[in-house]
């Protein structure tokens, strides 16, 4: 994987690039006025950051693993310490399934019923491969989603889920807490 260059990150139009940043050659960007990338982040090959008005937010220690996507209207965040593994999608906007209007990005506003709301995965969340996270999402600290699993709801801190749609499995210990203070001291 060839990342790009300090020159080139400050030439793709970010509203912010931290320092320690490696992003795929092989990466996508639209509308990078409203991306934000913190420090120490790494974004691999063949992903997507499709950010609409509310923009795309991502914190710091934050690894977004090859062919994940993050599409929409509304904001999306990634805080401090989050792993999104390969395959993932998070979509900040949704068409309307039900019949009742058209859907596709080339069909006029007027004819569609775009549903958009805000997702954020708090710190310290894991997203395993395969899953796809909806509109209005928020994931608590600490929230770890199985490989392939679909989240069209809220999840509660330190707590393990998996399933489509997700189901909670059982706690996540909070050891990493302890370890993220002294990694932070260390630096």
């Amino acid at each position: 994987m060839a990342f790009l260059s300090r020159e080139h990150l400050e030439n793709l139009g970010l509203s912010e690039i931290g320092s320690h940043v490696f992003i795929s050659d092989k990466a996508s960007f639209y509308n990078p006025a409203k991306i934000a990338i913190g420090n120490h982040v790494r974004i691999d090959d063949f992903c997507v950051l499709s950010a609409g008005e509310g923009g795309i937010e991502i914190g710091n220690y934050v690894h977004v693993a090859v062919f994940s996507s993050l599409i929409g209207a509304g904001r999306i965040k990634l805080s401090d310490f989050v792993n999104l593994s390969s395959r993932v999608s998070i979509y900040s906007s949704n068409d309307d399934y039900t019949g009742a209007a058209l859907t596709n990005p080339m069909v006029p506003a007027e004819f569609k019923n775009v549903q958009s709301a805000d997702v954020e995965l708090k710190k310290h969340v894991i997203v395993g491969s395969g899953s796809v996270i909806l509109p209005g999402v928020t994931l608590n600290e600490g929230a770890a989603i199985g490989a392939l699993s679909m989240v069209v709801k809220d999840c509660e801190e330190f707590t393990i889920y998996s399933g489509v749609p997700v189901k909670a499995l059982k706690s996540r210990k909070r050891d990493l807490k302890k370890l993220e203070h002294r990694f932070l001291n260390s630096q």
